[in-house]
C-alpha cells in the first residue's frame, strides 16, 4: 500500500468485463425504444396529450418519461419539434430534464446495478430526486419566457407543421432501427470509455489516498457530480458505473445518477441546438446546485442490501 497507483492487467480486465456485460444490455433496450418513440410518435400527438396549465403541464412533463422513454441525447431533438409546434416551454423543460432518468429502463437498470447496496432506495431516490429537480428548474423556466431561454429561431410558438409523415410502416421501422443503431454506437463509446475510468480507478489507485475526500459528504457529492459530467455516460447504463465507486457515500453516487443525465459535457452542446448560451450557463449552476443541496442536506444514508 506504499504506491499510490498500480495496475493488474487480469483485474482490470476481469472488472470491465463484469461492467460491461452488464450494462450493454440496457442501452440497447433504451435505444431501441428510444428509436421508436422518435419515429412512431408524431411530435403533435405529444403537444396535444400534455395539458396547457402550467402547474398541470410540468407535473405531467415531469412524468411522462414513465411511457414515453428517451435519452437525455434523443430528446433533445424532440423538444426542439416541440416547442416549434407551440407547446408551453415549461412542460417541454420538465419532460426533457426528468425522462432520460424517470423511466422504467433506468428504473430497472439501476436496481439491477446497486443489488446489495440498497438497490431499492437508491431506485427510489434517483426517480424522486430527479423528478423533483425537473419540476422545479421548469417551474423556475416558466417565470423566465421564451425571449430569455431559446434561441431566436424558436421563440416564435405555432411554427407551421412540416407536413405528415408519408412514409410506408416498412420505412418508419427502418428509419427506427437506423436511428437505434446511430444512438447505440454514440451511448456505447462514452458507456465503454466511462467503464474503463472506473475500472482503473477502482483496481489501480489505492483507496486509502482518497478516503479523507471520499468520506467528506458536501466534496464527494461534488467530485462525483463533476465526474458524471465528464464521462458523459447514458443514464441507462451509468448506474453500473456509479455502483463501483465502492469507496464513495450513497449521497455521492446519488448526486451522480441525478446530475449526469441532466448536466455533462455533450449535453451542453447539444443543449446549443435549443437554449441560448446564457440560458445554457444558468442550467449548470441551478442544476448543480439543486442537486448538491439535496444530496448534502437530504437524510440520505449509506444504502445496505
Amino acid at each position: 500500500m506504499d504506491h499510490w497507483f498500480w495496475f493488474s492487467a487480469s483485474d482490470f480486465a476481469y472488472s470491465f468485463l463484469s461492467v460491461v456485460l452488464e450494462g450493454v444490455p440496457f442501452i440497447l433496450v433504451g435505444v431501441l425504444l428510444s428509436g421508436l418513440v422518435d419515429v412512431f410518435l408524431p411530435p403533435r400527438v405529444l403537444a396535444r396529450v400534455l395539458p396547457r396549465h402550467p402547474a398541470a403541464g410540468i407535473l405531467l412533463g415531469g412524468l411522462l418519461g414513465a411511457v414515453l422513454p428517451m435519452c437525455e441525447c434523443g430528446i433533445v431533438v424532440v423538444i426542439r419539434r416541440l416547442l416549434r409546434k407551440g407547446l408551453p416551454l415549461s412542460n417541454a423543460m420538465a419532460y426533457m430534464l426528468a425522462a432520460p432518468v424517470v423511466n422504467p429502463v433506468v428504473a430497472i437498470s439501476t436496481y439491477a446495478a446497486f443489488r446489495g447496496q440498497g438497490a431499492l432506495e437508491m431506485t427510489l431516490w434517483r426517480m424522486g430526486l430527479a423528478f423533483g429537480v425537473a419540476v422545479v428548474i421548469a417551474t423556475i423556466v416558466l417565470f423566465l419566457g421564451r425571449a430569455f431561454v431559446l434561441r431566436p429561431d424558436l421563440q416564435a410558438a405555432d411554427v407551421p407543421d412540416d407536413g405528415a409523415d408519408h412514409r410506408s410502416r416498412a420505412e418508419k421501422w427502418a428509419a427506427a432501427v437506423r436511428s437505434s443503431v446511430g444512438d447505440f454506437l454514440d451511448v456505447t463509446v462514452y458507456f465503454l470509455l466511462g467503464a474503463a475510468v472506473a475500472t482503473l480507478f477502482n483496481t489501480s489507485v489505492n483507496q486509502q489516498l482518497i478516503m479523507p475526500w471520499a468520506e467528506d459528504r458536501a466534496l464527494s457529492v461534488a467530485g462525483m457530480m463533476g465526474l458524471a459530467a465528464i464521462l458523459s455516460l447514458c443514464s441507462t447504463s451509468d448506474a453500473f458505473v456509479a455502483a463501483t465507486f465502492t469507496a464513495f457515500s450513497s449521497a455521492s453516487k446519488l448526486a451522480f445518477l441525478v446530475f449526469g443525465p441532466m448536466m455533462d459535457l455533450k449535453l451542453v452542446f447539444i443543449y446549443g441546438l435549443v437554449f441560448r448560451k446564457r440560458f445554457i450557463a444558468c442550467l449548470v449552476v441551478l442544476l448543480f446546485v439543486l442537486v448538491w443541496l439535496a444530496c448534502t442536506q437530504l437524510p440520505i444514508d449509506n444504502f445496505r442490501g
